[in-house]
């Protein structure tokens, strides 16, 4: 006997169009990843012009990333509670805003404020964890990994296509007319939010199936989502080192500064294939499988490089390998976290993963630094960078990505 179920329509809310959910989440993470990826350009105009030292300017890059990070999981609680519009909304005024005082900060503290604290938090709202949390809930958990694979490959697009715009900007507007542009390109994130406001469930709101508390007391103490944080902080320690360090390893080395450009360059375009794959075969086999895979590949890839004579050929072939292996971590983790929790607080639950890849960031950029200062090379590290990836391979192998047992609800 077929057993008979309601309509979906008494029960299930609409759902958004797919088209234009990954329409408008891809151009507002292509937005503001690619603003964001392109900051390094100011590190010289504005330290000549306003006097400073780098320090104080990457400072600020590395409060940016901590700012980023912690204010991740606030975004997403607000995003999961009153909907991700009205918190892109607040994302793109803060950035927009930030641009603008960045570009007329004269002390130090203005500018760490700015570019930091303000910047940091406008990123939180506007990339990857709230885009996520309307991926998850409005899209079918069949197509869910593939769709957080074209989110993610728009951002890898944007660092490919912003990097070289913002260049044109400052040589032909000047750094501060080009940060203000940016501010007006960044609130163009506000009409792209509306396609993202999700409709209220049908028959009216309905009382939460959790509260904020019990979900996060239910994530944090679930040992694969520990093991995921674990391996998302050093995805955050890797790519933020070489990001940040690679074109300094090279110089010292007697590379042109043509050769750093191009390979960071590299990367983003090969983002891009890397991020869309990981998130297709995330449809068709072990997300675990598919991270420790993506981890491990990078610490044989940093060896290789290391390992092989360093001419602009083996930068070139490290940078597009490493591309495809850059951001690809992103929808599985993302999926996973979907796939056992839910998508009711995927966005608060991203934004604290998230958190984890910005402490990594922290470390990995800050480290490079300090022990390239006491050991006048960037060994060390990239030996760290090395055994980080052997052992976020490891962690991952265990993670259960089926759905977290709960007790039954009771019936209304």
């Amino acid at each position: 006997m077929r057993a008979s179920h309601p309509p979906p329509s008494a029960h299930a809310p609409a759902r958004l169009s797919m088209v234009q959910v990954l329409l408008c989440g891809a151009l507002i993470v292509t937005l503001s990843m690619g603003i964001r990826h392109g900051f390094g350009l100011w590190l010289a105009p504005i330290t000549m012009e306003r006097g400073w030292t780098r320090q104080t300017f990457a400072f600020a890059m590395a409060v940016q990333n901590l700012s980023w990070g912690l204010a991740g999981p606030i975004a997403g609680m607000l995003a999961d509670r009153y909907g991700a519009f009205r918190v892109l909304m607040g994302g793109s005024l803060l950035y927009a805003g930030g641009l603008v005082l960045m570009s007329q900060a004269t002390t130090g503290p203005a500018f760490i404020a700015s570019t930091g604290l303000l910047i940091g938090m406008a990123q939180s709202g506007t990339t990857y964890a709230v885009v996520y949390g309307v991926i998850g809930r409005q899209i079918d958990p069949m197509k869910r990994s593939w769709a957080m694979g074209v989110a993610a490959a728009a951002g890898s697009f944007g660092q490919f296509l912003m990097v070289p715009v913002e260049n044109w900007l400052i040589g032909h507007l000047g750094w501060q007319q080009a940060l203000v542009l940016l501010g007006c390109a960044a609130l163009v994130i506000i009409p792209l939010a509306w396609g993202l406001r999700e409709p209220q469930q049908a028959g009216g709101p309905t009382r939460p199936q959790q509260s904020i508390g019990a979900a996060l007391r239910e994530a944090m103490g679930y040992r694969s989502f520990q093991l995921l944080m674990a391996g998302y902080f050093v995805c955050g320690f890797q790519v933020v080192f070489i990001g940040v360090h690679m074109p300094s390893y090279l110089k010292d080395h007697g590379m042109a500064p043509e050769v750093a450009t191009t390979a960071l360059a590299l990367i983003g375009l090969f983002n891009v294939i890397g991020t869309y794959a990981a998130g297709s075969l995330g449809q068709r086999m072990a997300k675990r499988h598919i991270l420790s895979a993506i981890y491990l590949a990078r610490s044989v890839v940093i060896v290789a490089f290391l390992a092989a004579p360093l001419t602009p050929t083996s930068v070139y072939l490290f940078a597009a390998v490493m591309g495809v292996l850059w951001l690809s971590t992103v929808p599985p983790t993302n999926a996973v976290v979907a796939q056992i929790f839910g998508v009711q607080y995927l966005s608060m639950l991203g934004g604290f993963v998230f958190l984890s890849h910005q402490v990594g960031s922290f470390l990995g950029v800050w480290l490079g630094g300090l022990l390239y200062d006491r050991t006048g090379s960037y060994d060390i590290v990239w030996g760290i960078a090395v055994a980080l990836g052997v052992f976020a391979a490891l962690v991952n192998l265990p993670v259960r990505e089926t759905a977290i047992a709960r007790p039954m609800a009771q019936p209304a």
